[in-house]
This record gives C-alpha cells, sequence and structure tokens, in this order.
C-alpha cells in the first residue's frame, strides 16, 4: 500500500501474475466477471492453489471512495505494459504503457471530503492499517506499508535525546491465522490466549472446539464457550455470530445463520475456500454451503456440552448459571422443532445442592414411581417446601424444580421422556393414592359438604373450585389450579406488554386437608359461629396464596 497525501491517492500494488489488455476488458470492462475463479476452475484439481479474490467483483467497490482509478499492469510472460482508467460513470480507457515489472498497481484518487463522509481517513496510516488487520489480517501473502516510526537520532547527547521521523516498511497482517494450523502446532492453552485477545475476555473459556472438514464443503473453525456469561448477552444490544472468513479474508463480522438460537453465545470463527469473497446476507440465508457448515457447528459444540457434562459435572453445572436459559429458550424457539435434540443438555434441580438430567431423574425412578414430578416457582427451596410436594418426596420421588417460565413450556413441548409423563405437582393428579383412598375421600368429601359450600359462598369468585385435598399431609391448605393455564402462565401473561385484551387467568381451586385441626376447627365454627367461621376461612384462603406466591388484596387484615 501507498499513500501520497498530496495529490489524495491510494495504491494497491502486487507482483502478482498482471493482465494484458484483454484480461483487463474481460475483466474489469464486466462487473461480475472474475480471472481468478476461472483460473482456479482450470487448474489441475490435485494442486495446491492458493489465490486471493474475484477481482472484478471487488474492484468495482473503490468507487464507493474514489472518482478516479486508474489500474497499470503488465502480464506475466509480456514485455507490454497496459493502463486502465475510468471514472465510474462514462466507461474507460485502455491504452500501452511502460512498466518495468510484472504485476498490477491500482491507484485511487480519492473524492473530496463532504458531510457526512470523511474520505481523507483512507489516506491515514493507522486507519489503513486497522482496516488490513480487521479484515486482511489472515490473507497468506504479505500487505506491506511503508509506516511513520519514531527514531533517536545517532551521535545526540544522551542526557538530551533527540527524535526524527523515519518511514519503515512494515507487514501489517498476520498472514498465517491459528485455526489454519494443526493440533500438533497450536495447543488449546494458545488457543485460550488468542480467544482473551481476539473477544476481549479475561476469563479462560469452557471450551475450546476446533474443526477441520473436508468433503463437500472444506472448512475450518475455531470456537469458544465463553467461561462466564457475556457482560451485554442479556442485553437488547447483543448481537450473536460467528465471524465468517474466505480464505483468510474476513467476509462478515457477525454471521448469526451459523449458529442455533440454542447457541448464541458462542464466540469464534469460521473459515471456508468454498465461499464467495462477494457474498451477501440475502445469498448467505440461502447458501448451501452455509447450511451445512451450520448444522455441522451445531452438532459439534451439542456434543462439546454432552462432553463436558458427562465429564467434568462442576464446570457444566457453572455453565448452565450462565447459558442454560438460552439453552431453554432455544429448545422452543420456531415451535420447539430443536427440542429433542436439546433435551439431554436440560438439567434441574432437585435438591438445593443437587441436579438432574431428565435421563438422571428417569434413571433413579422407583419402580412403583408413575409420572416424573415437577414444580414451577422462583425459588427451589420454596418449591420443595410447598404442601403438594410433602406427599411426593415422603414416597421417596425425586421433584424437578423449574425456575423459568419457559420450562412449563418445555414440557408441554416434550409431554413425555423415557415412556413417563411429566405431572406438575401443584396442578395434575400425582397418581399416588390407591382406589380405597380416592373412596374413602369422596365418602369423606360429602360428609363435610355443607362446609366446603360455606367456603365457596365466603370466598365467592375468587376461587372456581373448593374441595378436598389428596396431595397435602401435614399442611392445612393448598391452591391449585385446573385447566392449561396455572398460576405461573398466569403471572407471565400479567407481565407482557398491554395489548389492550384481558390476560389469560387459572382456574382457582382451594384444596383443604380434612384431618387437619384447622379444618375441624372450621366445621365446628360454621355450625355454631359463622361469623368466626368467614374469619378463618379468609385466614385459609390468605395463607393458600402466601405459599403459592401470590399477592395478598389486604395484607393488613390479614394480619389483625
Amino acid at each position: 500500500l501507498s499513500v501520497d497525501k498530496e495529490n489524495r491517492t491510494l495504491t494497491v500494488s502486487d507482483n502478482g501474475i498482471g493482465m494484458n489488455d484483454t484480461d483487463l476488458e474481460q475483466n474489469l470492462g464486466v462487473i461480475a466477471s472474475s480471472g481468478t475463479f476461472q483460473f482456479r476452475q482450470e487448474l489441475d484439481k490435485d494442486a495446491e492453489s492458493d489465490v486471493i479474490g474475484q477481482f472484478g467483483v471487488g474492484f468495482y467497490s473503490a468507487f464507493m471512495v474514489a472518482d478516479h482509478i486508474t489500474v497499470v499492469t503488465r502480464k506475466y510472460g509480456d514485455e507490454q505494459g497496459w493502463r486502465w482508467e475510468s471514472d465510474g460513470v462514462e466507461g474507460y480507457t485502455i491504452e500501452p504503457c511502460r512498466k518495468d515489472t510484472v504485476g498490477t498497481d491500482i491507484i485511487m484518487h480519492l473524492k473530496a471530503d463532504e458531510e457526512p463522509e470523511e474520505y481523507s481517513q483512507y489516506l491515514q496510516e493507522h486507519t489503513l492499517q486497522r482496516l488490513v488487520k480487521k479484515y486482511s489480517d489472515y490473507i497468506r501473502f504479505p500487505i506491506r506499508m511503508e509506516m511513520t516510526r519514531s527514531k533517536r537520532k545517532e551521535g545526540c547527547p544522551e542526557d538530551k535525546p533527540e527524535y526524527e521521523e523515519i518511514k519503515e516498511w512494515e507487514t501489517l497482517n498476520s498472514m498465517v491465522p491459528i485455526w489454519q494450523r494443526s493440533k500438533s502446532e497450536v495447543t488449546d492453552e494458545q488457543c485460550m490466549e488468542f480467544y482473551k485477545e481476539k473477544f476481549h475476555d479475561t476469563t479462560d473459556p469452557a471450551a475450546v472446539i476446533r474443526v477441520n472438514a473436508e468433503g463437500q464443503v472444506s472448512y475450518k473453525a475455531l470456537l469458544f464457550i465463553p467461561g462466564k456469561q457475556l457482560l451485554d448477552f442479556m442485553s437488547s444490544d447483543y448481537e450473536p455470530g460467528l465471524q465468517l472468513y474466505s480464505s483468510g479474508v474476513m467476509i462478515m463480522e457477525k454471521c448469526p445463520d451459523l449458529l442455533a438460537e440454542s447457541f448464541y453465545f458462542v464466540r469464534g470463527i469460521v473459515d471456508s475456500p468454498d465461499l464467495s469473497l462477494n457474498i451477501s446476507r440475502e445469498m448467505l440465508q440461502h447458501d448451501r454451503q452455509l447450511r451445512i457448515i451450520a448444522q455441522n457447528l451445531n452438532k459439534r459444540i451439542k456434543n462439546e456440552l454432552l462432553k463436558m457434562l458427562e465429564n467434568d459435572r462442576p464446570k457444566y453445572e457453572k455453565f448452565y448459571k450462565n447459558y442454560g436459559r438460552q439453552l431453554r429458550y432455544g429448545a422452543v424457539a420456531n415451535f420447539g422443532q430443536n427440542i429433542e435434540s436439546l433435551r439431554d443438555l436440560l438439567i434441574y434441580n432437585v435438591a438445593e445442592d443437587k441436579t438432574a438430567t431428565l435421563k438422571e431423574y428417569t434413571d433413579r425412578m422407583p419402580a412403583e414411581q408413575k409420572y416424573i414430578y415437577y414444580a414451577v416457582g422462583d425459588s427451589v427451596s420454596k418449591m420443595l417446601r410447598l404442601p403438594q410436594a410433602e406427599l411426593v418426596r415422603s414416597k421417596g420421588f425425586e421433584i424437578l424444580c423449574m425456575t423459568e417460565e419457559v420450562d412449563e413450556y418445555i414440557v408441554e413441548q416434550l409431554g413425555q421422556h423415557a415412556e413417563k409423563k411429566f405431572c406438575n405437582i401443584v396442578t395434575g393428579d400425582l397418581g399416588i393414592e390407591t382406589e380405597e383412598e380416592k373412596a374413602d375421600l369422596e365418602k369423606r368429601e360429602e360428609q363435610v359438604k355443607p362446609t366446603l359450600d360455606f367456603v365457596k359462598d365466603t370466598l365467592g369468585d375468587k376461587v372456581s373450585i373448593v374441595r378436598l385435598s389428596h396431595k397435602l399431609v401435614s399442611a392445612p391448605v393448598c391452591l391449585t389450579t385446573e385447566g392449561s393455564i396455572t398460576l405461573e402462565m398466569e403471572r407471565y401473561f400479567k407481565r407482557m406488554p398491554d395489548t389492550g385484551m384481558e390476560p389469560p387467568k387459572a382456574t382457582r381451586v382451594l384444596e383443604l386437608n380434612g384431618e387437619h385441626p384447622a379444618f375441624k376447627a372450621l366445621e365446628v365454627a360454621v355450625a355454631t359461629d359463622p361469623e368466626r367461621a368467614k374469619k378463618l376461612v379468609n385466614i385459609l384462603h390468605s395463607q393458600a396464596l402466601l405459599i403459592a406466591g401470590e399477592e395478598l388484596d389486604d395484607p393488613s387484615a390479614y394480619a389483625e
């Protein structure tokens, strides 16, 4: 690269094969023509080749910053040089000229600065250095430019040093990228250092994934699973995607199409010689090669996470705290089309200090356990202390504690695991009681019908159903729901932006423990002191709301 600030020219020179007048006509006379592409097509398939670009495609982008371009070139094996000139508006001219060396010079005369464009920046050394580093750092040929450096003058005194500015030719690009080297040449530790420098992270990645694929589509990839949650990951400003290169030339800084939504946290680089340098976003979305690469990469990411889950559980649990939410939301995205491939990666607390995958849960189930029991809430400890959990846990059955609203949708999409259906301990039939126990409960419910009717009349539309419970052991009361809308879903819909429509509500069921002293006291009060009975009903209802995580309409009245 050569800069002439006085004449406002930027020159890109090479010592390649050059062109003659016919080549200039073919390659620069048609915007989308590519001599390089044709050259590669004509090569022996077994020959080693490393050529850059599609000259005629990228060349015309120079007119975005230049108002006049001159190409001076001489073809290998010819003595005659040629000059091509155009202002990008009214055609071009080709005429013979003198050129002492083989190769091509592209001389761009930059446009005058005008708001808001500042074309002069492309005459600045640091700007050109930054652009080369960003887009062409890994081209396997040196890109050189004269750089201004400060040097101490020779012979100046030690105590009064004097400096002068000098020009030195420097190579701006590093040429051989780390992902192009074999595993024997680069250790995981070196890859981790590259990650921290490249992606400005101070923490080692949780995993390094290296891919060297040949066949239908050839590509190399170096991917990283971050060791901590990215600062902006949960913000609306976060842009997912992998850096996409073609033969070392970056063609897209963030390509989200390479990652499934579940894996948007993954960072890294993909480099394929089979991708066109001038590929656009629209073309990327329909590019068959890119889809093949994406499918393979997502399989590799999943397999790496499974390996971490099996071989280093503490590391996986740390990863899951950072990105488990993304896995779960990705599982139900696009109508749950990825849920089957992700179910093995999901883990849930079964105790405050113990987690389980769905497979681990079902493998540990006692033979008499009918369902996979789960609860949904904002705290593991609260869920395990729910009144409805007592009976399940007393039988030695584990409960999957689900702390994300999306977990309910995952359960709905999955339906079952290992031929075992899911059962919400709050809303579902636990399937624990015997037929004899069911008959006894029905008989008892008939006996206390006047008390249950009194409770329903007192509470009115605050609850839809009042009944005796087959779930409660030591607790006097609990609040459950019937139908597809649970209390957690109701709260979720309430938090959504106002659409002008009434959010769906759960069908609330107040369940009472017919053997509890509180219920027996209520029975007596209903028969002897209705006013006292109403107070007892409101106390029990308020307790049920609090246990279920609902707010009280009048906390002061409850306290009194």
